[in-house]
């Protein structure tokens, strides 16, 4: 009925505003250099400019009140990435003829992972800029071998916990992606992914841990679905690889293998972007066989500007960036990440031992790793992620169910940081319990609708808002604030 349509219509608009109002990073912006400037300015004048854009904003992530985002931030790491950055910033391993040290680095890189992940010989990878290429590439990879075993409409069985790359990896490269449900446990079902299985399957997917709830799924299980069916399996490890492969030796053994010693694993993904600690724009694919990785190769023979061949999706890549992943692992070795990792769970455990003790909230399963989902049943847990964005931290927004979650990072190891989250956590519920029935607002609010929309082409149109934010050039002409921000006390 049109009368219903406009009704749903006058809310998206609304949902829209409130969205763009809602976005921190357009506030305060007074002015846009929307064109180049007629002559160059000094290296002082841009250094000084570069000042101005980089102390923007009210989040200091140095002060350990973000949630993941930077894994480390060391200033000692940081002044030696700047050096090395320094002497490959115009190096790019599409030529390995002219940047042969370039190459040497980036395979010591994939090396050093296959070894860290329990590879055999025959264990090998590649570079990528991040976990959603990395994700992508494996997909792509098992996507042309189901083509080449005669599959004509590939399938993937992908928890619904596991990161949306893998949506994004489906709708590249036109493949059905079936979502499997979790247990009450917020582990991937494996019943439900065995009768999922068909002759369309073309991979199986598990976390190492999942994102959502920092849960390991069951490896070993979904491993001997693995090999039964002959189906590649990857492990996605995107997130805490680079802390679970060192836990073993931090004293925090995981319970369950997840790596090339488990049977069936063809393949994982992890970031050294992230636990290890390399500067942003790194991530490996690893791969139990070199056979695997030759279905993600990309070949064109036959080309006028000659023989075209690359490893993955980008062609030139940043050589400052591999050099400066390089000399990561090189600097911290096993023994600092070994000691990084026996910090981060230690604080996460104790955040966990804390926070369970508070009767209002409860924590989303059993997580063994770096993050703590955090869900209540006697108030709107959004309300709770705007009162602590208040005092300066800055959590993920979870839904399905709506949760916040705190993605620990050495920044949080710090002295005091843990204790001040459980204080404000605590203040912030106190300040809940006085009036349960106040009104979500803010991004909690535009969350909590999300959910209850049937439709989820409209919420992906609210979504499209905030990615057309992110490059506007438009001056904000008002402004908006979330319940339990500075303005409301």
């Amino acid at each position: 009925m049109p009368f219903i349509g406009a009704i749903i219509q006058k809310k998206i608009d609304e949902a829209l505003n409130d969205v763009t109002s809602s976005l921190s990073f357009l506030k305060d912006e007074k002015d846009y250099i929307k064109a180049l400037p007629e002559q160059g300015m000094s290296q002082p004048e841009v250094l000084e400019k570069m000042k101005e854009y980089s102390s923007k904003g009210d989040v200091r992530w140095q002060d350990g009140k973000v949630s993941g985002t930077v894994y480390s931030g060391e200033e000692k790491l940081t002044r030696l990435l700047v050096k090395v950055y320094e002497e490959f910033a115009w190096s790019n391993p599409l030529h390995p003829d002219i940047f042969p040290g370039l190459r040497k680095m980036e395979a010591e890189v994939v090396r050093i992972a296959c070894t860290l992940f329990s590879g055999g010989p025959n264990s090998c990878g590649a570079m990528t800029s991040g976990g959603t290429e990395s994700i992508l590439m494996a997909c792509k990879a098992y996507r042309d071998l189901a083509y080449e075993r005669g599959i004509k409409q590939p399938e993937m069985l992908v928890p619904v916990s596991a990161h949306a790359a893998f949506d994004k990896a489906a709708h590249y490269f036109g493949l059905k992606l079936i979502h499997i449900p979790l247990t009450k446990a917020m582990e991937v079902d494996v019943q439900a992914m065995r009768r999922a299985i068909s002759k369309n399957t073309a991979m199986l997917v598990c976390s190492a841990p999942q994102f959502p709830h920092g849960i390991m799924d069951p490896i070993e299980e979904v491993a001997e679905l693995a090999v039964k069916y002959k189906i590649p399996f990857h492990v996605d490890a995107c997130l805490g690889g680079f802390l679970i492969a060192f836990m073993d030796k931090a004293g925090f053994p995981l319970k369950h293998p997840f790596d090339f010693r488990v049977k069936g694993v063809t393949s994982i993904s992890a970031d050294t972007h992230k636990y290890g600690y390399a500067p942003k724009g790194s991530s490996v694919v690893l791969y139990s066989d070199k056979k695997y990785r030759s279905y993600q190769f990309f070949i064109a023979p036959d080309w006028q500007g000659g023989i075209y061949a690359s490893p993955s999706v980008a062609g030139s890549r940043p050589g400052g960036i591999i050099a400066a992943c390089w000399a990561t692992l090189m600097h911290i070795g096993e023994s600092g990440y070994v000691e990084a990792t026996k910090r981060i769970i230690k604080t996460a455990r104790f955040l966990e031992s804390e926070l369970r003790k508070i009767d209002s909230i409860f924590i989303l399963g059993k997580p063994e790793v770096s993050v703590l989902s955090i869900g209540s049943d006697t108030f709107d847990i959004y309300r709770l992620s705007n009162l602590l964005a208040a005092k300066g931290w800055n959590l993920n927004v979870l839904q399905f169910p709506s949760s916040i979650h705190l993605c620990i990072t050495q920044l949080h190891t710090k002295s005091g940081v843990a204790e001040q989250f459980l204080k404000d956590v605590k203040d912030s519920i106190e300040e809940i319990m006085k009036d349960l029935d106040a009104k979500t607002t803010g991004m909690g609010a535009i969350y909590g609708m999300a959910q209850s929309v049937p439709d989820r082409s409209l919420v992906a149109e609210i979504s499209q808002a905030y990615l057309d934010g992110l490059y506007s050039t438009d001056v904000p002409c008002s402004e908006k604030h979330m319940n339990g921000s500075p303005s409301h006390h």
